[in-house]
């Protein structure tokens, strides 16, 4: 796959100054999906550490609540990307963010932008939050795309999972990699 067809097309269709509206009572956290380009592309995902106060022990995307400090949610998308795993802000080419995506749980609007790799970085992975750094093709994970239903509690989670070696991807991480292969051409996701 041609990185610069795959840049060209996620900027096309990428929101580049998201203005999400936020319910009552919702929290506004901003996420960065990082793509390390190559011949085979591939997406970072974190595993939370099991004794966070939100969504411990699950796969996500590095990224977290919006500070006073954080002129636009891409500086809070990028902070926390850094935070988490010690990727410098330089090394990542924001292309824009796919639509908000709902914690239902937790109540935080979640705004997931695309970042760009040119190459796999050295992570330092925080390891007061982060449990495990995971990397996985993004052809492979179009290709484990499923439509589940789980049972949770007193609800039944219904969307999208991916199957993943040792882990599953499901919940709002699931939902926004959803949004990415929308955005992407058939073949190149």
């Amino acid at each position: 796959m041609n990185p610069q067809d795959l840049r060209g097309r996620l900027a096309t269709t990428l929101d580049p100054d998201p203005v999400p509206e936020l319910g009552p009572g919702d929290l506004l956290a901003a996420v960065l999906i990082p793509i390390v380009e190559g011949a085979e592309p591939s997406v970072v995902f974190t595993r939370r550490t099991d004794h966070l106060s939100r969504h411990a022990g699950e796969i996500s995307f590095p990224g977290g609540l919006r500070h006073a400090e954080d002129a636009t949610l891409q500086d809070t998308a990028v902070r926390e990307t850094e935070e988490e795993l010690g990727l410098a802000p330089v090394s990542v080419d924001v292309l824009g963010a796919l639509p908000p995506v709902h914690t239902f749980v937790s109540g935080i609007l979640v705004v997931p932008f695309v970042g760009m790799l040119s190459a796999r970085p050295a992570f330092r992975p925080n390891a007061d939050e982060i449990a495990e750094v995971l990397e996985y093709p993004l052809a492979r994970l179009a290709e484990a795309e499923d439509e589940v239903e789980y049972p949770r509690g007193d609800h039944v989670y219904l969307g999208y999972a991916y199957e993943m070696k040792d882990h599953t991807i499901w919940g709002a991480t699931a939902r926004m990699l959803h949004s990415l292969f929308e955005a992407l051409p058939k073949e190149q996701a």
